[in-house]
């Protein structure tokens, strides 16, 4: 299973808007789920608005926190997400085995005995499938003073990861990248141990746009390549798809 989480605080100004890209993700099999960490004010209410489309659209769930409970809600967040994803699984199992003979069904349309024996299933399930987690980091300037909390989160998520059963794995992005031609930088490669989370946010160059759409294409396209994805840090080296160009759902001009 392969999810994104984007943490943010919404208010992306360059690309494509980001619950269009979302909505790729979600097209594509990714379910995109988000954290908000956002400030008072007409710019908080705008980027916590953002941060519910991104994540209606990309099927997934959203979330706005302070820092200081941050780490808690990722967790959080990443669990419920996996037993959402094997509970859609199941119940589409179930009518594809069953919808003949009843017209199709859910696990919470069986018989009590049979439905709690889905439900064990499904909780083992959760528990030993494998996991992957693109974590994309929004590195804009106004998350400059988030980002410690952000690091710790990211820290106590793999902690938790870590004591499941199944293979659990994480990518880091952040956004935008160390150039204006590169969407998002990627961080650390799919890992599962602690070690290579060391200090990872305290050389990112914090910049002033947010390109929330076009980095979420591109961590969409590592998940999808990652197996032959190129390390490069020219934007044109990726999967032509990221070239396409055109009007519908992307910001006309910068905002800065």
């Amino acid at each position: 299973m392969k999810q994104i989480l984007l943490i943010t605080d919404g208010c992306s100004n360059v690309g494509i808007q980001p619950a269009v890209a979302a909505s790729q993700a979600r097209e594509a099999g990714m379910t995109v789920n988000v954290v908000g960490i956002v400030d008072d004010g007409t710019i908080g209410e705008y980027g916590a608005a953002e941060i519910e489309e991104i994540a209606r659209m990309g099927g997934g769930v959203s979330r706005i926190v302070h820092q200081r409970d941050l780490s808690y809600t990722i967790q959080q967040m990443t669990r419920k997400t996996v037993v959402q994803t094997i509970h859609q699984v199941v119940n589409h199992e179930l009518k594809h085995i069953l919808g003949k003979q009843e017209g199709g069904t859910t696990v919470e349309a069986l018989p009590p005995s049979q439905r709690a024996e889905v439900v064990r299933v499904m909780d083992e399930m959760s528990e030993q499938s494998s996991l992957r987690v693109a974590l994309l980091i929004d590195a804009s300037a106004s998350m400059k003073p988030k980002l410690p909390s952000v690091e710790e989160a990211i820290r106590d998520l793999m902690l938790s990861l870590q004591a499941r059963q199944g293979k659990s794995e994480i990518a880091v992005f952040h956004f935008p990248g160390n150039h204006s031609d590169e969407p998002a930088k990627l961080d650390v490669e799919w890992a599962s141990d602690l070690s290579r989370m060391k200090r990872l946010l305290h050389r990112i160059p914090m910049r002033g746009t947010t390109p929330t759409g076009p980095a979420l294409l591109h961590v969409l396209d590592y998940c999808q390549y990652d197996s032959s994805y190129i390390h490069s840090e020219q934007y044109g080296d990726l999967p032509a798809r990221q070239h396409e160009h055109g009007t519908d759902g992307v910001w006309s001009d910068y905002v800065l």
